[in-house]
C-alpha cells in the first residue's frame, strides 16, 4: 500500500450532522496525525456544546419516524448499510491503517467486523425475544413490550475506531433510537467517512457525528436534557467522568472500560500454542487492546521455556510502518503523548527491579513506534501488572498451585477479559467459573464472536456490546395491562 495521504495538505474535515457536513462554531481545530511517521494528514473541528446542541437536535427530530419503523424496515436499513462498507471495504481499511497505525491485515479484520455487526444487528432486529402475553392478575392480561429509549450518545475510542462505531449504531439504530457519536480526536477519519457513506441510505439525522475533545463534546453530551444514554467504549478515567457527568439527569449509561486480562498456563498447556496466541493478542494492534493478553500467570515448572518462546516469537515480529506492506505485523502506538506514557510505565517497573527480556525502549526516529517488549522478575503488586499500559507490554509472573493462580488472576480492578490454557478437560471446565471476568477463554485469547456479548465486571464496566445482549441494553421494557372485565 502506497501511503500518498502524508505527502499533500492535510484535509479539513467536518462534523456530519443531519445529513449534511457542519463546519462547526468553533474555528479551533485538532491536528489528526499517521503514528507512522508523525505527519499531519487531516484538521477535525473541535465540537462545542453548540455543535453537540444541533446534532442532538437532529437526533431528536428524526426518532419520532424513525422509531414507528417497523423492524423489517431498520433491519432492511441496516444490510443496506453493510452493503454500502463491503463495497467500500478497501478504502476504509487504508483510511484505518493510515489513521490508526494498523497493519493492513488488521485493519480488513476490522472492516470485515463492522459489516458482520451490521448484519447481524439487523437479524437480530427481527427477532427480539420478550415474555409472551398473560394474565397474571384475574381478567387482566399484561404485554411487555420493548421500546427504543431515544437519543443515543455514543463515544468511541481510538483503538478501534470504525469497529466500536459499528458495535453502538447497529444496535442503537437495530431498536429504533437514534444516534450522535463522538469519535477520539486522535482518529476521526474513518467515522466521519461511515456517517458519510451511509448517509443515502439512513434517513437525515439518524446517525449524527461530531468530533473534539471529550472534555467538551463527551461532557456535553453526558449531561444534555434530550439525550437519554450514553454509551462509552473507552479508558475507566473517561468512564468515570461520563458517569459523573450523566449523574445529575439520571439518565443510563454503558460502560465498556479497560482490563488487564491474565493470560493463566498451567504446566500441562501447549506452550507453542501460548506463546503463539500471547504475540498475536498481546501485541497484535500494539497491545492497544482492553482485551489484550498482557499479564502471564505461568506455571513455575514451565516459567523459563515459555518466557524463551515469548521472547523469540516478539523479536521475530516485523514491526514498521503499515505503509511498507502486507508483510508488516505490527504498527507504531496511536500518539507521541501514548507513547511517552508506555515509557513511564516501562521506566518505573525497572525501579522496581523488573527486568526486559526483549525490547523496553521506545524506538528512535520518526513516529511512534515501541518494540514488543516481554518483562520478567516481578515483585508483588508491581504496578506493570495491575494497572493497564495498552501497549506491546507483556508481563510474566509465576505460580504454584490452581488456587494462587486463580487468586492472582483475580486480584486486578478490573474484570473484562482472562484465558486459560491447560489440556486438563476438568480443569477447564473449572477454572473459568471462579474467575471474576465478562470472558473467558480456553487455549486461546481475544476471538470474538457477534452472537456473544462483550463486557465486563468491576472496574471494567457495565452492559454488554455485541450479541442480542446489546439490544437490551439501548432499549427500555414496557408493563401494558388491559383489564378485560365485563
Amino acid at each position: 500500500m502506497t501511503d500518498t495521504r502524508t505527502n499533500c495538505a492535510p484535509t479539513a474535515l467536518t462534523h456530519f450532522i443531519n445529513g449534511e457536513h457542519w463546519t462547526g462554531t468553533s474555528s479551533e481545530v485538532h491536528q489528526v496525525r499517521n503514528p507512522a511517521t508523525g505527519q499531519q494528514i487531516a484538521q477535525a473541528p473541535c465540537g462545542t456544546t453548540a455543535d453537540v446542541d444541533r446534532a442532538v437536535a437532529a437526533a431528536k427530530a428524526a426518532f419520532p419516524q424513525w422509531s414507528r419503523r417497523t423492524p423489517a424496515e431498520r433491519s432492511e436499513l441496516l444490510l443496506q448499510a453493510a452493503e454500502v462498507v463491503t463495497t467500500h471495504a478497501e478504502d476504509l481499511a487504508q483510511l484505518e491503517s493510515v489513521n490508526a497505525g494498523k497493519p493492513m491485515p488488521l485493519a480488513r479484520e476490522d472492516v470485515a467486523g463492522t459489516i458482520d455487526t451490521l448484519r447481524f444487528m439487523a437479524g437480530a432486529a427481527r427477532s427480539q425475544p420478550g415474555v409472551s402475553a398473560g394474565e397474571y392478575v384475574a381478567g387482566r392480561t399484561s404485554m411487555l413490550v420493548r421500546e427504543p429509549v431515544g437519543v443515543v450518545a455514543g463515544i468511541i475510542p481510538w483503538n478501534y475506531p470504525l469497529m466500536t462505531a459499528a458495535w453502538k449504531i447497529g444496535p442503537i439504530l437495530a431498536v429504533g433510537d437514534t444516534c450522535v457519536l463522538k469519535p477520539s480526536e486522535q482518529t476521526p477519519l474513518t467515522v466521519l467517512r461511515l456517517a458519510e457513506l451511509l448517509d443515502p441510505v439512513l434517513p437525515s439525522g439518524v446517525l449524527n457525528v461530531v468530533t473534539g475533545r471529550g472534555s467538551v463534546v463527551g461532557e456535553a453530551l453526558a449531561t444534555h436534557p434530550d439525550v437519554a444514554l450514553v454509551s462509552v467504549t473507552g479508558s475507566v478515567g473517561s468512564g468515570k467522568a461520563v458517569a459523573h457527568a450523566a449523574a445529575d439527569s439520571l439518565k443510563r449509561v454503558h460502560l465498556e472500560l479497560g482490563g488487564k486480562a491474565p493470560v493463566v498456563v498451567f504446566a500441562d498447556a501447549d506452550l507453542e500454542a501460548v506463546a503463539d496466541g500471547v504475540v498475536f493478542a498481546g501485541f497484535g494492534n500494539t497491545g492497544q487492546d482492553c482485551g489484550a493478553a498482557c499479564r502471564i500467570l505461568v506455571e513455575e515448572s514451565v516459567h523459563d521455556e515459555l518466557v524463551a518462546l515469548l521472547t523469540a516469537r516478539a523479536e521475530a515480529l516485523v514491526v514498521g510502518d503499515p505503509a511498507e506492506g502486507e508483510h508488516i505485523e505490527m504498527g507504531p502506538l496511536v500518539t507521541e503523548e501514548h507513547r511517552d506514557r508506555v515509557t513511564g510505565f516501562l521506566e518505573r517497573a525497572y525501579a522496581e527491579g523488573v527486568r526486559a527480556t526483549t525490547g523496553g525502549q521506545a524506538a528512535g526516529g520518526a513516529g511512534f513506534f515501541m518494540p514488543p517488549t516481554v518483562l520478567v522478575d516481578i515483585p508483588g503488586g508491581a504496578e506493570c501488572v495491575r494497572e493497564e499500559i495498552f501497549g506491546p507490554v507483556v508481563t510474566v509472573e509465576k505460580f504454584t498451585g490452581e488456587d494462587a493462580a486463580i487468586d492472582a488472576a483475580n486480584d486486578v480492578p478490573y474484570g473484562l477479559s482472562a484465558s486459560v490454557w491447560t489440556t486438563s478437560a476438568r480443569r477447564s471446565a473449572d477454572v473459568p467459573a471462579r474467575l471474576d471476568f465478562g470472558t473467558v477463554w480456553i487455549n486461546d485469547h481475544l476471538a470474538f464472536a457477534t452472537e456473544m456479548p462483550w463486557g465486563g465486571f468491576k472496574a471494567s464496566g457495565y452492559g454488554r456490546d455485541l450479541s442480542a445482549y446489546a439490544l437490551e441494553d439501548y432499549s427500555r421494557t414496557k408493563h401494558i395491562m388491559l383489564n378485560r372485565t365485563r
